[in-house]
């Protein structure tokens, strides 16, 4: 099953992406932007989070078959970590953003066995900061970590030049290029604003696609 398309109408049925390229959102950066993301959303509709579950322990079973866990990034991968990791009868685990300031001050939660092949859980990459956080987290931790699995990905230069840096790659259920064809195919949003959204993604920071 290619859950690129499916994936990419069920984000855009519940407005897990909401693309707006009249009324640019502002990002925390200043940077202006077509698209708005959540797809936090996805776990508060059943068939949504069925096809978004299901999707993610496909891509397990196909790219990473001697996966022996799951760990989510916090917050937004712990969620789907775990029910992916229920539906593969894996066990599973999430790294927090920082270490705890009290108890046995963990920043891995959930058991990590020495040379353990772990997948990371995501929901969304942008520019991988965060994942690729996480990823040397459990490498520092003593784990071989197989990859990352995600709902979806912007394709973002600065993305792909990190993970590639990294050595460590991604699947994602559905991209932006997907997601933006559909949205025009099912009038989201005008045939004309797709080169708009690529221009963006291409290049978040030149903002010479508003108004376009």
């Amino acid at each position: 099953m290619d859950y690129s398309i499916v994936i990419a109408k069920d984000l855009l049925k519940i407005k897990a992406v909401f693309f707006r390229p009249e009324e640019p959102f502002t990002w925390a950066s200043g940077i202006k932007s077509p698209v708005y993301c959540d797809n936090r959303l996805t776990l508060s509709d059943v068939q949504v989070r069925a096809d978004v579950e299901n999707g993610l322990a496909e891509l397990v079973k196909a790219y990473y078959p001697e996966a022996e866990a799951l760990f989510g990034t916090s917050t937004a991968g712990i969620a789907h970590a775990a029910i992916t990791a229920h539906l593969l009868g894996l066990p599973m685990g999430y790294v927090r953003s920082g270490a705890k300031d009290h108890g046995r001050k963990n920043q891995i939660e959930g058991k990590l066995l020495p040379g353990q092949k772990v997948v990371v859980v995501e929901d969304l990459i942008s520019t991988g900061g965060s994942v690729i956080e996480v990823v040397n987290i459990l490498r520092e931790a003593g784990a071989e970590v197989l990859g990352i699995v995600s709902i979806f990905t912007y394709g973002m230069q600065k993305g792909l030049d990190r993970l590639a840096a990294a050595n460590v790659e991604n699947h994602s259920l559905t991209n932006f290029d997907v997601i933006a064809e559909v949205a025009a195919a099912e009038g989201y949003i005008k045939p004309d604003d797709v080169a708009r959204l690529i221009a963006f993604r291409n290049c978040p920071s030149d903002e010479s696609w508003i108004g376009k």
